[in-house]
């Protein structure tokens, strides 16, 4: 008896698991996705990186922002190969994650039911559902397994209602259709794997803001992305702030470099490799004269930073 009432449990308890399955991942869950955040959250539970470090970013070189994650044991993050609707702009945003699969009718009809009892909108297709949710700052990630002929996620309606939304534009591993349309949304961008003018059939929503694969990048919800013409990549929320001014005295120092480098005092050898103490004294002075005004980070930010990277011993 006490054996049939454990499996009854059992088959109840996964019943009621399987029944309470979200199409939106709940706060807790992403809370829990992304728990080395120690800020600001959304309400949806997504880490709110301020604007001001998503405008920074900007200026970070795509290979100082890998080397950085690589260093922190994050080497699954960047993906590249794409087409780029505005190639020569950069986009940075907080993260809303969709993932599409092949259509499958009786779980497209869960994912319906599901989608409406958590108030998502019933009169048009559930692609719309993660646009609905976009805030300024974010940038709409989809993983469309690379489907391109009746995969196109958007065209230039659901575009222009992304920017509205977001001020910002997308992120496929899918495709588009009428991409003219989408051109002509000034501000909006996209790096997609193509175009065609077929339209969104065969293929279904099943997750939002659930961690997705674009390609050989891991993406959560709530990380910040960095793309740009060289491709994109995918930062932690905890990491973002460091990384941003790690990159910054990097082209600080790179700039130091240079100019030395011109004015014959180094060696080439010598400013390629560990610096001496020499070095990073006259760095040190060069810095402390350097225009507080064309600084990408505050002073106090940046001797901080020197001090705790042991700059100043």
């Amino acid at each position: 008896m006490n054996k049939k009432l454990i499996l009854l449990t059992a088959f109840v308890f996964t019943l009621c698991y399987a029944i309470a399955q979200r199409v939106g991942s709940s706060p807790e869950y992403i809370k829990s996705l992304t728990a080395d955040w120690k800020g600001e959250r959304f309400a949806d539970g997504r880490p709110k990186v301020s604007d001001a470090i998503l405008k920074r970013l900007k200026n970070v070189a795509m290979e100082e922002a890998w080397g950085y994650l690589r260093g922190q044991g994050y080497q699954n993050q960047y993906e590249g190969n794409w087409k780029i609707i505005n190639p020569d702009s950069v986009m940075t945003g907080r993260v809303i994650t969709a993932q599409y699969m092949p259509l499958r009718p009786d779980f497209a009809k869960l994912i319906k039911q599901q989608g409406i009892s958590e108030g998502r909108d019933s009169s048009g297709g559930t692609n719309s559902w993660p646009i609905n949710i976009l805030q300024p700052g974010d940038v709409y990630v989809a993983d469309g397994y690379g489907r391109i002929i009746d995969g196109t996620l958007i065209g230039s309606n659901l575009g222009n209602a992304i920017y509205a939304n977001s001020q910002n534009g997308v992120i496929f591993d899918a495709s588009v259709r009428d991409l003219g349309g989408l051109k002509e949304i000034k501000g909006f961008n996209g790096w997609i794997r193509g175009d065609d003018p077929s339209y969104l059939q065969q293929e279904m929503l099943t997750s939002i803001n659930a961690p997705i694969r674009v390609g050989r990048a891991i993406v959560l919800p709530g990380d910040v992305v960095l793309a740009n013409q060289y491709g994109t990549i995918f930062i932690p929320a905890n990491l973002v702030a460091e990384l941003v001014i790690s990159s910054e005295v990097t082209a600080l120092r790179d700039q130091f470099g240079f100019q030395r480098l011109k004015e014959k005092k180094y060696l080439a050898g010598q400013i390629d490799s560990r610096w001496s103490d020499e070095i990073k004294k006259d760095f040190i002075n060069w810095i402390n004269n350097y225009p507080d005004s064309k600084l990408p980070m505050t002073r106090k930010e940046l001797n901080d930073y020197l001090k705790t990277h042991n700059y100043n011993e």
